[in-house]
């Protein structure tokens, strides 16, 4: 039996590891966008079971206690975020590698639990007053959270070193190229 694989994309927020994770989906039918389970609500135009599982803050602890998780984390004061082991399977029994869109933190838990099977990839902006700008220009966020995020960034960048393959997002489409290079690489 084959070894399935996973590609991790891995970012602070505001990097691009969205942008990058569309890309790679929309041109390669054989990943799988691993839905990530959230007790934040909705944003915009989210919608339950296809960009999150949205669940409750007892819910979520309720799985951590059942070990219904390959990786969790609480990303933020009772926000929790994580990668069901049960959406990994389900990727795997339809023939397609997961494609995960997680924090730093949650991706470093991936690679310990399944060294031998994981392609991780840090989209790094090019520096952290881009990084605000890029913030800024959501306008879906306070100073205040703004703040937050940007110390979050540069405590996330200081891992990057814990990732088979770094990128430096200073062009989006060039980003895009090498992430996918990289995972063609992998997935000979």
């Amino acid at each position: 039996m084959a070894i399935e694989k996973i590609v991790i994309i891995t970012a602070p927020s505001g990097a691009g590891k969205t942008s990058i994770t569309r890309f790679l989906l929309n041109k390669y039918t054989y990943l799988d966008f691993s839905i990530s389970a959230a007790t934040r609500s909705p944003r915009n135009n989210e919608k339950n079971g296809v960009d999150y599982y949205f669940i409750s803050v007892l819910d979520f602890q309720q799985k951590i206690k059942d070990n219904a998780f390959a990786e969790w984390e609480m990303v933020y004061e009772g926000k929790y975020y994580g990668t069901l082991k049960s959406e990994l399977e389900r990727i795997w029994q339809n023939g397609k590698t997961p494609i995960l869109d997680i924090d730093v933190k949650g991706a470093i838990h991936i690679q310990q639990q399944y060294p031998h099977q994981t392609l991780s990839i840090f989209i790094q902006p090019p520096s952290i007053d881009i990084l605000k700008e890029r913030l800024d220009s959501r306008g879906t966020e306070t100073p205040e959270s703004i703040n937050t995020r940007l110390n979050k960034a540069a405590y996330e960048i200081s891992f990057n070193h814990s990732f088979n393959k770094i990128i430096i997002n200073d062009n989006l489409e060039k980003a895009c190229k090498e992430a996918e290079e990289a995972i063609q690489k992998f997935l000979e």
